[in-house]
């Protein structure tokens, strides 16, 4: 565990960053306006495998705001003040939440079915009875960056998961070395990188995929791997600050489209408004 610390006369803040849960991706570090966050490559085991970057903070930088917290697909950081979950983001309305949308049906699980720990890549599904002695399924959402391994693996029906994270991953294949496995080694979701037998080169399965950036931060050669996030399913929200942080996650493009439909729905609400009210 990584601890910051600010102590003032009556406050004192504290961020927490859990280096198990950590996969060293690109969001905190992209999102964070005050670029308190950095990435550092770490150096490959012993055994030739590579090892996820180290995500450091400036403490001279952070301002305890609470955008990493929030933007964390995997619930590794905690902010709190005077050691109780406070994100003044959300609090002052500035920042969304993502949407974790996460269905169980436990009345498709079948009977003496075992293979539920290997569900998951992270370890966030518990199948358990209830006091009942139905089936029990529990999900850490906090941390489940709504990869939908869970949704291929399970028996079907079980789980649905929809994505809150929309994106491209691309592999240039004339550049990627062949034989090496730099990104498969550090991606946190089993499946979504693979080294394929035919061509020794790496490939992406779009369905797993979550497109966090850990694997494009470890890969050793330049434009070998591509990643464009072009969409984020997210409360609503009308901030400027949301609107910056947007772009630097996607891109200006995706950014004015948001703009753009935010402003149309906003007219269609107007228009029905104005409707309502003449048909009073």
């Amino acid at each position: 565990m990584l601890t910051l610390e600010w102590v003032l006369h009556v406050k004192h803040y504290k961020l927490a960053l859990n280096k198990d849960d950590c996969v060293g991706c690109q969001i905190c570090s992209t999102a964070c306006p005050k670029e308190a966050m950095t990435l550092v490559k770490q150096p490959k085991t012993s055994d030739g495998k590579a090892q996820k970057a180290r995500v450091d903070v400036d403490l001279a930088k952070c301002n305890f705001c609470g955008i990493c917290d929030v933007l964390c697909p995997y619930g590794a950081v905690k902010v709190t003040l005077n050691d109780e979950h406070a994100l003044p983001v959300l609090e002052k309305e500035s920042f969304p939440q993502y949407v974790r949308d996460i269905q169980v049906d436990t009345s498709h699980y079948p009977v003496g079915f075992q293979d539920w720990k290997e569900a998951c890549p992270l370890g966030l599904i518990i199948v358990g009875a209830s006091a009942d002695g139905t089936v029990r399924i529990d999900v850490e959402k906090d941390r489940c960056p709504c990869c939908k391994v869970c949704e291929v693996t399970m028996p079907e029906g079980v789980m649905k998961v929809r994505k809150f994270v929309h994106g491209k991953a691309l592999v240039n294949q004339e550049k990627c070395p062949e034989g090496c496995k730099d990104c498969v080694d550090v991606c946190p979701i089993t499946g979504a990188l693979y080294l394929s037998d035919a061509d020794k080169k790496v490939h992406v399965n779009e369905t797993f995929c979550v497109y966090c950036g850990a694997c494009k931060v470890v890969c050793p050669v330049d434009e070998a791997l591509g990643l464009k996030r072009i969409g984020i399913n997210h409360t609503p929200v009308r901030s400027g600050a949301w609107n910056k942080a947007l772009e630097r996650l996607t891109s200006p493009v995706e950014m004015t489209k948001e703009l753009k439909t935010k402003g149309s729905k906003r007219a269609v609400e107007s228009v029905a408004k104005r409707l309502e009210y003449r048909v009073k």
